[in-house]
């Protein structure tokens, strides 16, 4: 077992993180506070391993709250992380059907054969409904939340 450590710039050049990042996360108890050498910190080769971890847990979604809890979570008996990653999921789920709901929105904007959008039908509908309270998934018809949208060409991009 080597007695190597990290200075915050080693470990910042190792995880692509900026050390002051690292000094934040390190605040917000997301990592055990470093040895310090001299008043460095010095880390252990195993906090690249953690810091891999909480750039993966922030890419899928998780807010640097989320994972303190969840980190919480391995020391104590309360909170099973499986709960936060069922949260998570249902979370991501809402947005994909929220995005799924805009992107086809988007391409029945552009398909639709009115000249001026606000001759449309359909989005006179939609704006009405929000307007009326409606969400801005509940305000698009069914069938605009079931068939997926047409993916433009890339001649029709430009």
């Amino acid at each position: 077992m080597s007695d190597e450590q990290l200075t915050i710039g080693e470990l910042a050049g190792r995880t692509g993180v900026a050390a002051s990042a690292l000094r934040y996360w390190e605040q917000l108890c997301l990592f055990p506070a470093p040895t310090r050498v001299s008043g460095q910190r010095r880390y252990p080769p195993s906090a690249v391993a953690v810091v891999g971890e909480i750039l993966l847990l922030r890419e899928v979604g998780f807010a640097l709250h989320d994972i303190q809890v969840l980190i919480a979570s391995r020391s104590s008996a309360g909170v099973d992380w499986r709960d936060l990653y069922r949260r998570k999921l249902v979370e991501l789920d809402q947005r994909i059907a929220h995005t799924q709901v805009a992107r086809t929105a988007i391409a029945h904007a552009l398909a639709c054969r009115h000249d001026d959008i606000h001759d449309c039908p359909s989005f006179v509908g939609v704006v009405t409904a929000r307007l009326s309270g409606a969400s801005f998934v509940q305000a698009h018809p069914d069938h605009c939340r079931r068939r997926s949208a047409p993916v433009l060409e890339s001649s029709e991009k430009s």
